[in-house]
């Protein structure tokens, strides 16, 4: 499917090198106001080759707004988002049509609908998360008026990672260097490992983490709609995302239940909890903590390298790639880690107001 969301949802349409990329969005409230310079900051942060450590392809991102909005206001009606693909070029391509990139979606699509577009991977390519992107923007402009905030930031790259609490880093410090990492002197260390990587061919995976503050207390459906299984998917539905996992994660089997559990406290006439290690949601419905999760992606799969693969006909052959492609795909997937957290977070927020008058 194409689409995402119950009530606020997104539909993703565009190929990496046709003429252009985008969503229609279905369910936005109208008379919210709509921030065209915001929607566009969102997107810059995103964008082809802002830095010598992402892809040279040189795309604007210049968004359009079709449909929906009336005077800076939603009208309750679809608001179609655009963005033009300015500076494809499909004729890197042409040395693929018969032949299955190693880790791409080439053979599976293939195999499934019979026919793939081997231009960058056709709809199968991180290009339309621009889309999702512009989406997740509007979808920001909606939770700020619940004062709902969402950060995320790169941890880890490759073997270099940042250990330190969340709660202790300066979140001003993003998006002051090209890997958006909050802690300076780990963000220029992965840089020059990505600049390594990327003189040798080769590609870098790692771990990007993400904090929702302010969500209130209920957000969340049981019993297969739990917040947590719906950021998910939504989340694993982003091109090389390979694992998530929320609060301790995979760390809580190395705790007692004595040791992991949450207790709930009296906080200034407010029920809260002592510790944070469920990560803001317990039984699938948000508890009013913050919201943190991390997100691993492998290292990008288009390498330039030479790879061992296989035709279309079933003989081997050798992959010289070509083409213009990030060496890690950390630094321009923060803004999409958002995005798609907002998404989730301004359905269910329209969701739960259902359940009360």
């Amino acid at each position: 499917m194409n689409t995402l969301g119950t009530l606020f949802k997104i539909t993703s349409f565009g190929e990496s090198h046709g003429p252009a990329i985008g969503v229609v969005i279905d369910g936005c409230p109208s008379q919210l106001e709509i921030d065209i310079d915001f929607i566009q900051t969102e997107l810059n942060k995103r964008r082809p080759g802002q830095s010598n450590i992402t892809t040279s392809r040189n795309e604007t991102d210049q968004v359009e707004i079709l449909s929906g909005v009336f005077e800076g206001k939603s009208t309750g009606a679809p608001i179609t988002l655009l963005i033009k693909n300015k500076d494809s070029n499909p004729f890197d391509y042409e040395h693929l049509k018969d032949i299955y990139r190693p880790s791409h979606a080439d053979f599976t699509y293939q195999n499934k609908y019979g026919i793939r577009d081997y231009r960058g991977g056709g709809s199968s390519s991180a290009r339309l998360t621009a889309g999702w992107v512009a989406a997740g923007a509007i979808a920001k402009l909606l939770l700020k008026k619940y004062s709902i905030s969402i950060t995320a930031y790169v941890k880890q790259v490759y073997q270099i990672a940042l250990n330190i609490p969340y709660t202790e880093l300066n979140f001003e410090e993003i998006e002051r260097n090209n890997v958006r990492c909050p802690h300076p002197e780990t963000a220029l260390i992965m840089e020059q490992e990505i600049l390594k990587a990327k003189n040798e061919g080769d590609s870098l995976g790692g771990i990007i983490s993400c904090v929702i503050a302010n969500c209130p207390v209920g957000l969340g459906e049981p019993i297969f709609d739990k917040l947590n299984a719906k950021l998910a998917q939504a989340i694993m539905c982003i091109n090389a995302v390979k694992g998530i996992q929320f609060g301790e994660g995979f760390n809580s089997v190395n705790f007692k239940g004595s040791e992991l559990n949450d207790s709930f406290i009296n906080k200034e006439g407010k029920t809260s909890t002592s510790t944070n290690h469920s990560g803001g949601i317990q039984g699938g419905i948000s508890n009013g903590e913050d919201i943190y999760f991390e997100t691993a992606f492998k290292p990008t799969a288009t390498i330039l390298k030479s790879q061992q693969t296989v035709d279309t006909a079933g003989n081997e052959t050798t992959l010289e790639a070509k083409g213009r492609h990030d060496p890690c795909v950390l630094p321009r997937a923060v803004p999409i880690v958002e995005a798609m957290s907002a998404l989730v977070l301004a359905d269910l927020v329209l969701v739960d107001k259902a359940y009360s008058l």
